[in-house]
């Protein structure tokens, strides 16, 4: 980008579907964080992140969970008006959480369109390869973009057992590669592929017109998605070996509440000039 990061988003052009797909040609990368609130979302926005997630990572990362299967709709709806509302630049992107697409297109459709009009994304992610692409072909005809995810699928964690690596048989790996086309075919605008073998990730992103945004998946990819909490440090009971942390957050955290319970025991806050 021309525009150094802090530029005011006011002055950047939006980033849309047709803008990722731009960048792929040209071999400008895509960098995407994720975002769950509005001061968060408004941040990563204003330092220049082209796409933000409202992922259904908000399970684990914020309320708790184990996984992300638990997370609803309604909170996914919440979550993703809390994003949207702050951001002027990036594409904001929510994830449709288990269970409101995997029922049938029509339900899909309806949960792809609340998350359209009532919390204001502009895009859809569902997890899946062929056996979705009905349902993705019925949300995008409905005019509501769709991005991808294959590889680990988070949601589908019961079924792998493992957050191991994904598709490093041949058997999967032929699979992963006809589902991504299946994918492109059925109008997806990009797709996610998380922790695959950097090779086999490198391949379907050459083979693809569509963007290919990796998470573990090497540095073949159109662009790179992480997760903000893991790469600020703030989560810490998630390290795996893709995340690079850019911050402490949590130790700053922790020792600003230290300082303040410190401060406040010593009788030393607040001060004169902290009061009225």
């Amino acid at each position: 980008m021309s525009l150094e990061p802090g530029t005011p988003s006011s002055k950047r052009k939006k980033v849309t579907t047709n803008s990722l797909r731009s960048m792929k040609a040209k071999g400008e990368h895509i960098a995407a964080l994720t975002a769950y609130d509005h001061l968060m979302a408004g941040l990563i926005d204003k330092a220049g992140i082209d796409l933000i997630l409202v992922g259904d990572s908000v399970a684990t990362v914020v309320q708790g969970h184990d996984t992300t299967v638990p997370v609803t709709m309604e909170q996914m709806l919440y979550h993703a008006g809390l994003v949207s509302r702050a951001v002027e630049r990036a594409l904001v992107v929510g994830d449709l959480p288990f269970m409101s697409y995997q029922v049938n297109p029509d339900e899909a459709l309806r949960n792809a369109g609340r998350m359209a009009k009532d919390a204001g994304v502009e895009a859809v992610k569902l997890e899946g390869g062929e056996v979705i692409c009905p349902t993705v072909r019925r949300i995008v005809d409905a005019g509501i973009p769709v991005m991808g995810h294959l590889g680990l699928t988070p949601q589908s964690i019961h079924k792998f057992g493992t957050y191991q690596v994904r598709a490093t048989a041949d058997e999967e790996a032929d699979q992963l590669k006809r589902d991504a086309r299946s994918l492109q075919d059925a109008g997806v605008f990009a797709m996610v592929i998380e922790k695959v073998p950097a090779g086999l990730a490198t391949e379907v992103a050459d083979m693809l017109e569509v963007p290919i945004v990796g998470i573990g998946a090497g540095g073949g990819c159109d662009g790179q998605i992480l997760v903000s909490h893991d790469m600020l440090g703030l989560y810490t009971k998630f390290n795996p070996r893709f995340v690079r942390r850019y911050a402490g957050i949590a130790e700053t955290m922790l020792g600003a509440f230290g300082k303040f319970l410190e401060d406040v025991k010593a009788r030393d806050f607040p001060s004169e000039d902290e009061s009225y």
